[in-house]
């Protein structure tokens, strides 16, 4: 009767503990416990806990003390449930635990346990568990093998996992379409779309017929590099071969001509989707959404999105953020605002990359205060403003001179863990500059360095603009040079801010001598720095020079 009790018991629990899939569980921290056999009693050992009995590892110990114990299959399910939810340390420490009840694991035991450490970049024990296996006298089969390989690709070891391949062949081991779709994505990952290319012959000319998911990885490699042309022969050769193209593969395709900007070719691919009977998903629409708002193609994006919505393909966050981006590239705001307040009323929750996006748009507008509502709406809803949030409203607050601010919330960026990085400084130098606070400006500069923040050419380009209109040449002649003198690529336009600086301070000479030395350093002067020249000379009566820069100019196609 007891028996019968213990055994209900333990099915009441399974099927309780199978029905939720959510449970809280912990675990420790140092990885020298999991691989020790320690004799603590199991009171003594940290992992287990006396929760519900909906708590995965408590089930685990209650099966440890039936009697009789039931399968090791049954210890199994408990441990791939933990596996799947990524709680790895936990599942090493209760096989362990496991083995040391005298309870030994079968083959699909030991795979996941493998599979684990693959998962914690731990490749030398899971190694070590392939001795186990031959130890407890079964045989490796397809699925440690390829749980090996996958390992090592996803710990960065693609060549090792290739290298492994060719000896576990030569050993006469058979592997299936996961192997090998597990290898060319690892080189795929790696950029090394060729050797997934040869890998692919070589699986087509000896060993089996490749599957769609193999040739969608390479095609979707190809895409990356920007050789679109290759994705479609390769995808013309899969469909000759009777390989069906799946809803991966049409979507890379997309994408592929969606990164070339030829969306004329996209749409085309989409034509040919739907009349291949392949449904387009969510992604599918938004990255034609993204492409046409990139180009600032807004009422076309608009299009995908009304067709993407009548077609039953919910949108989600990411489509919305997307168009209001469109939205606010093109200064339509208005529209951005409308799609943000209407996503609520379609079951769709902003993240705070739409709060992001919002408050971008508005402080390029200049609505600053409304851009500051929803940041406030950010903390009431306990979302964290990421760095580009925090620089967008610092942007524009600095626009709109209300620098005082600005300070306030450089302090809640470091507090709340989102360190203002060289746009967020960027923005505050520039106001600075702007209201000839020119030894603050000064002053933040020399502090960026002790920030940990390296300045960027922008950076110097303000400060040198704000140095030379403020009437501090000499400053901003030593800025340029430091610049220089630390190999930066000086572009065009800070040349252009120099010369000009000089000009207004009747250097025409010095402003000349530059002209001739940025062409020396490799920089083409274009038609501002020119203009700037030839304005200044005019002014003072230097027509004969001027009009000789004039021809000059001319005879570059410049004017």
């Amino acid at each position: 009767m007891s028996l019968s009790r213990s055994r209900l018991s333990y099915a009441v629990s399974t099927l309780r503990f199978l029905s939720n899939s959510t449970f809280l569980l912990s675990f420790p921290s140092s990885t020298s416990m999991l691989y020790s056999h320690s004799s603590q009693s199991q009171s003594q050992l940290p992992f287990i806990h006396k929760a519900d009995d909906d708590d995965a590892v408590a089930l685990f110990n209650r099966m440890l003390h039936m009697h009789p114990t039931p399968p090791v299959m049954e210890f199994g399910k408990i441990l791939g449930s933990l596996m799947k939810t990524k709680h790895y340390p936990t599942v090493i420490s209760l096989s362990r635990l496991m083995e040391f009840r005298g309870i030994k694991p079968d083959i699909f035991n030991l795979n996941m346990l493998i599979n684990c450490y693959c998962h914690m970049g731990q490749m030398t024990f899971a190694f070590s568990v392939v001795g186990h296996i031959f130890k407890r006298g079964y045989q490796p089969n397809t699925i440690t093998l390829t749980t090996l390989m996958k390992g090592l690709c996803l710990n960065g070891e693609v060549k090792k996992a290739l290298h492994f391949h060719d000896k576990v062949v030569a050993q006469g081991f058979h592997l299936n379409h996961v192997t090998y779709g597990t290898l060319i994505n690892g080189l795929c990952k790696i950029g090394d779309t060729k050797a997934a290319m040869q890998l692919l012959r070589k699986i087509e000319g000896q060993l089996m017929k490749p599957n769609v998911v193999m040739y969608s990885t390479i095609i979707d490699g190809l895409c990356k590099d920007k050789l679109v042309t290759d994705a479609c022969d390769l995808f013309s050769e899969m469909v000759v071969k009777k390989i069906t193209p799946n809803v991966v593969t049409f979507n890379t395709l997309i994408h592929g001509f969606c990164i070339l900007g030829q969306l004329k070719e996209a749409i085309g691919m989409l034509n040919e989707m739907v009349l291949k009977n392949v449904n387009p998903d969510a992604h599918t629409f938004t990255t034609l959404v993204d492409a046409f708002c990139k180009e600032g193609k807004v009422k076309e994006a608009k299009t995908v999105l009304t067709v993407m919505m009548k077609e039953g393909v919910k949108p989600g966050v990411v489509t919305y953020n997307t168009v209001m981006d469109g939205y606010s590239l093109v200064n339509k705001v208005n529209n951005a605002k409308y799609l943000f307040n209407s996503m609520a009323q379609r079951g769709v929750t902003p993240n705070v990359r739409s709060y992001t996006i919002m408050i971008n748009g508005l402080c390029k507008i200049g609505m600053v205060d409304e851009a500051i509502n929803l940041f406030k709406q950010m903390h009431c809803k306990n979302m964290i403003p990421d760095t580009v949030a925090y620089s967008s409203l610092i942007d524009g607050l600095c626009k709109s001179g209300r620098i005082p601010y600005v300070w306030d919330l450089v302090d809640d960026m470091r507090i709340r863990g989102q360190p203002p990085n060289i746009i967020t400084y960027n923005s505050i130098l520039d106001s600075l500059c702007k209201s000839h606070h020119l030894d603050k400006a000064i002053a933040l500069f020399l502090k960026l360095k002790d920030q940990g923040v390296q300045p960027d050419v922008y950076t110097y380009n303000i400060l040198i603009d704000g140095l030379c209109k403020g009437g501090r040449l000499k400053k901003a002649e030593e800025v340029f040079q430091n610049l220089l003198i630390k190999g930066y690529c000086v572009s065009v336009v800070t040349y252009n801010v120099m010369i000009k600086g000089l000009c207004k301070e009747g250097l025409f000479d010095a402003a000349l001598a530059l002209l001739s030395k940025m062409e020396d350093n490799g920089c083409v002067p274009n038609a501002v720095t020119f203009e700037t020249i030839i304005c200044a000379l005019f002014e003072i009566g230097e027509n004969n020079k001027a009009e000789k820069l004039l021809c000059d100019m001319i005879g570059r196609s410049l004017l």
